[in-house]
């Protein structure tokens, strides 16, 4: 070897791993980045396995495109970008390793399906035997590797009430870089093409919802919660931010409680701040136990077989059961991707209960439809409402008396079911009762487009209240009830936010 060759040692690289943390405030990976003081890259996955899994939609991957694009807009500032790639986490960062030595990777915990639980444990294997240090942030209050519950609630409150991370941003001096993962052609157009139907995704639009409920919409957010129509204005509107990390619970939770409007509206506001709290607690639930994705929380239902109805399954899941507030439910969902949560309870109890069904074949299809999916609150309460947990209150919703309640107009379900625009509100909670002499001709010969009820509500509520009941008196049921008090009640939970 020449005397004056120098071997030039390769400087270390950093990088931010984004996964549904799609903010720039409030956000541990990217402070501790700029805390190090190396030089770092911000990278997002678009995994084939996860995309290819039956929870996830085309509406999940274009919220999280959009969402990355409105942080390049911001992020542009500062010579940054967020690089997108289309492969398995282990291949890219194999490769990204080979380019430019991988010092830290900084990310948040995901409290996510048994995939990506996978995903992460190999990923780990991978980063451990390259001596890349792996950092990873606790999320919303969400404690990784406790067994039980005992001081969580007081834990979560420490956690919301410390202060929000104020990002500052270096200049990047990075060079660009090139990389053999482009998303296909086919699927970078579909991300591009984000339905307006849909909330608007990104940070800018999350400050701009949760703005506008506490300086004006959440008024009434106590007294429209259940209403399917009124919902849509009242309610916080803030679940896909918070699903897809627009938004931290600890922003939102803050905002909230310091508002000036809040002592006009402690009674609303403290209902969406105790939601926040539940929102974690079915999140832990599943971070503790990822298999609810798949087995029944109480493991004594997974003895249980239920019959097949494939003519049910389909007319449940196209909005075509004869039910008018099932079907407007439904078909808001496949156009918007948001209904409000005692809509949610009732979808899954019709088809759970009325329809006998089990919870496994409707979950992926809801998991689907929703925006705001997030696995560890859909899981645990699919589970809660299908009456699995062996603990909760057994709750079988009338699709007609929610109607009544909650739809007294059928302003709802008229909006969703064209069918029944021109019919009569003494008929519209239960149209299968109307006769041709209620309606004139052109009403009634537009009525006959609308199915009849695939049930007999009252017969098929008696069979499952037998049905239920008789499961919670199973040996296996109450064995596995206990495991789930020990596991996921909280002891002495404190009750005010």
């Amino acid at each position: 070897m020449p005397e004056n060759y120098e071997i030039v040692e390769q400087e270390p690289v950093n990088i931010v791993w984004l996964k549904r943390d799609l903010r720039l405030q409030d956000h541990a990976a990217f402070h501790a980045a700029e805390q190090a003081g190396v030089p770092y890259r911000i990278v997002y996955l678009f995994e084939p396995t996860l995309i290819a899994h039956p929870d996830t939609s085309d509406r999940h991957q274009q919220f999280c495109w959009q969402s990355i694009q409105h942080l390049n807009q911001k992020l542009s500032v500062y010579q940054r970008s967020v690089d997108v790639f289309y492969g398995d986490a282990t291949t890219i960062f194999e490769w990204l390793h080979q380019q430019e030595k991988i010092q830290t990777v900084f990310s948040y915990q995901e409290s996510g399906i048994e995939e990506s639980w996978k995903r992460d444990i190999a990923i780990g294997e991978y980063f451990k035997a390259q001596s890349i240090s792996w950092k990873e942030f606790q999320r919303d209050g969400i404690v990784r590797g406790i067994t039980d519950r005992k001081g969580w609630d007081k834990q979560w409150f420490v956690t919301v009430k410390q202060p929000v991370i104020q990002n500052q941003y270096s200049e990047n001096n990075l060079p660009a870089l090139d990389h053999p993962f482009a998303l296909p052609h086919t699927l970078h157009k579909k991300l591009a093409d984000y339905p307006s139907s849909f909330q608007p995704a990104g940070e800018h639009y999350a400050w701009k919802y949760l703005c506008s409920f506490t300086e004006e919409r959440g008024k009434r957010y106590h007294l429209d919660i259940s209403k399917p129509e009124l919902s849509r204005n009242s309610c916080g509107r803030l679940s896909p931010y918070l699903a897809w990390g627009n938004l931290s619970i600890k922003q939102a939770y803050q905002h909230i409680k310091n508002h000036p409007n809040y002592p006009a509206n402690k009674r609303a506001f403290n209902g969406i701040a105790t939601r926040l709290k539940w929102h974690c607690h079915f999140i832990q639930k599943f971070e503790v136990e990822c298999s609810y994705e798949h087995t029944c929380v109480n493991r004594g239902y997974e003895t249980i077989s239920y019959d097949k109805n494939p003519k049910f399954l389909e007319a449940w899941k196209e909005g075509k059961t004869g039910f008018p507030m099932v079907d407007a439910c439904m078909r808001c969902l496949h156009a918007t991707g948001w209904i409000n949560f005692r809509m949610r309870a009732m979808l899954v109890s019709f088809l759970c209960h009325h329809l006998a069904l089990s919870w496994k074949d409707g979950v992926y299809h809801l998991a689907q439809l929703f925006l705001d999916y997030e696995p560890g609150i859909h899981y645990t309460q699919f589970q809660m409402q299908a009456a699995t947990t062996g603990i909760n209150t057994i709750r079988i919703y009338n699709p007609v008396k929610q109607s009544q309640d909650n739809d007294p107009q059928g302003v709802f379900i008229k909006k969703w079911i064209p069918e029944l625009a021109g019919v009569p509100e003494n008929f519209i909670h239960e149209p299968w009762k109307i006769t041709a002499l209620d309606v004139d001709a052109k009403e009634y010969e537009k009525l006959q487009q609308y199915p009849q009820p695939i049930v007999n509500i009252k017969e098929a509520a008696a069979a499952a209240r037998k049905r239920l009941w008789g499961y919670r008196s199973l040996p296996a049921v109450k064995a596995g009830k206990e495991r789930v008090l020990k596991t996921h009640t909280r002891p002495n939970r404190p009750s005010m936010v």
